[in-house]
């Protein structure tokens, strides 16, 4: 028998060499809820003025298998008061393999908090309206945006370095 070659490649020895990517879990890994002023704070006369943070990372935790953790901070204070404090860590494992190592990053801080980030908003909103607060949805994030700006800026940053210097 032949080995078919092309587009509908197929190896009678059995090895695949095609990327494959697959999300095999996602999960609340840490999730708080402070209302440290209740009840008070439901008669405060403003509407609390909210700040929102997040980050991302990723570790390898098995052989082609990696956990992206999207974390969102988010601080409720009326005045010098503070409303509420939600800090959710919603993570995601990801089993990949034959993606070259220059895709990696990307998909791992780009486009994998992407898929993430529907359902920790999702968390997010309910935990705010569950504390009783009018619930916060979370404005779509551009994943991919922020880590080309990123990469930009260490790029700049690496290049402004002298040399021999890191």
């Amino acid at each position: 028998m032949s080995e078919e070659t092309g587009a509908n490649e197929t190896l009678t020895n059995g090895e695949d060499h095609l990327p494959e990517v697959a999300l095999l879990a996602q999960y609340v890994k840490d999730l708080s809820f402070e209302n440290p002023n209740a009840p008070a704070i439901y008669q405060a006369p403003e509407q609390p003025k909210i700040d929102v943070q997040f980050n991302i990372g990723s570790t390898n935790v098995a052989d082609n298998v990696f956990e992206v953790a999207v974390k969102i901070e988010v601080k409720a204070t009326a005045g010098e008061t503070t409303a509420y404090a939600v800090e959710l860590v919603y993570a995601g494992v990801f089993g990949i393999r034959n993606v070259p190592e220059e895709h990696m990053a990307p998909f791992l801080l780009a486009e994998a908090p992407r898929l993430l980030f529907p359902f920790a908003r999702r968390v997010v909103a309910d935990t705010i309206r569950d504390g009783n607060f009018p619930p916060l949805v979370l404005e779509p994030i551009d994943f991919a945006a922020l880590y080309m700006q990123q990469a930009e800026q260490q790029k700049d940053l690496a290049e402004s370095q002298p040399a021999g210097q890191a």
